[in-house]
């Protein structure tokens, strides 16, 4: 539920209703506006009943949430939230687009490539150094030598860096090293990966799952917000459907969908979407005009020799071609502002 203070509510009656509500029980947050303070309760509301929020003369009203996500909910948090990482906000009037390998195949590539990207427009750089494969013959990544290159081509180029997690044991050394920390698809439903992932306070992009519902993919996102992690970055991927010929069926209707249901930034990866890179760039501008907040796409220098997801890698050139177009369309988006230039 949510608590609405009066407007011009003092600090120590906030935190007097925020006591009694943790007595009952209760997991509170704290939003505060430039007029009012909201408290968001998490909790079995039968105990409210001991609790005459309303006789408070603090208390402006109470207005259940009936939705069983709460914190990620717009009820909650009318107001969007916006990640920075450094100077780059997502989820602000700039589109952000995250671009780089699928996976870190080594140092002077991940350099070549970052700086590519870089000089095409992309503010954040991506590339896998821990790789999750369906098959266990495949190459599944670098490692900590992985990240440490991601680290380097940070350092050469001054790009973010966005890198996956797959496991609780890796969530320490991937948040040294990490600006953004991704969990997968596959890892959606890994909740105590959520929660340790959470606890690093990094931004976390969390990817829908392959066979996800838009609900329980909110869901996921709640057991990071209340781990006390509100920087979440949602990233529709594609799901699994009866369709064969792409990789998977790209559901650009998420976009309006969780900017309705929740404050939370969401991002488009059309790479995955689609896994051919022929259809990429159409759907890249698609979820731009469906009002996404940024793009994931994979870019690799030669991606006839990509060690993982040459198929749906752009080389540079057509790369390039995206970023003009999408800077062609900016007029026709809500977006202000689109691309940052290097």
């Amino acid at each position: 539920m949510i608590i609405v203070m009066k407007k011009n509510s003092q600090k120590e009656e906030i935190l007097k209703v925020s006591h009694q509500l943790q007595e009952a029980g209760f997991h509170c947050h704290l939003v505060e506006g430039t007029e009012k303070t909201i408290i968001g309760a998490v909790g079995d509301k039968s105990r409210l009943m001991n609790i005459p929020l309303e006789a408070l003369p603090c208390v402006e009203k109470v207005i259940p949430i009936l939705a069983p996500y709460k914190l990620t909910s717009r009820e909650f948090k009318p107001e969007d939230t916006l990640i920075r990482v450094g100077n780059i906000t997502i989820g602000g009037s700039e589109l952000q687009v995250i671009a780089g390998p699928c996976a870190v195949e080594g140092k002077e590539e991940l350099l070549l490539i970052a700086q590519i990207v870089k000089q095409a427009g992309a503010s954040i750089l991506r590339g896998g150094a821990f790789k999750p494969r369906t098959s266990p013959y495949s190459f599944q990544g670098l490692g900590e030598k992985g990240l440490q290159y991601l680290a380097l081509a940070r350092e050469k180029t001054g790009l973010p860096i966005v890198t996956e997690v797959i496991d609780t044991a890796s969530v320490d050394l991937v948040a040294y090293y990490a600006d953004i920390i991704q969990i997968g698809a596959r890892n959606m439903h890994n909740y105590a990966l959520l929660k340790k992932a959470a606890k690093t306070n990094k931004p976390i992009l969390l990817k829908r799952g392959l066979s996800a519902t838009i609900e329980e993919w909110i869901l996921a996102a709640e057991y990071i917000i209340t781990a006390d992690n509100p920087h979440i970055i949602l990233c529709e991927r594609g799901i699994r459907t009866f369709e064969t010929y792409t990789r998977n069926t790209l559901d650009l209707s998420a976009v309006p969908i969780i900017k309705y249901l929740t404050h939370l930034p969401i991002i488009v990866d059309p790479s995955h979407g689609t896994g051919k890179w022929r259809w990429v760039s159409s759907m890249a501008q698609a979820a731009v005009a469906a009002g996404a907040d940024g793009l994931m796409l994979e870019v690799h220098p030669c991606p006839e020799k990509a060690f993982s997801d040459g198929a749906q890698s752009l080389n540079p050139d057509n790369f390039q071609k995206l970023m003009t177009n999408l800077n062609n369309l900016a007029p026709y988006i809500s977006k202000k502002e689109k691309l940052n230039h290097a």
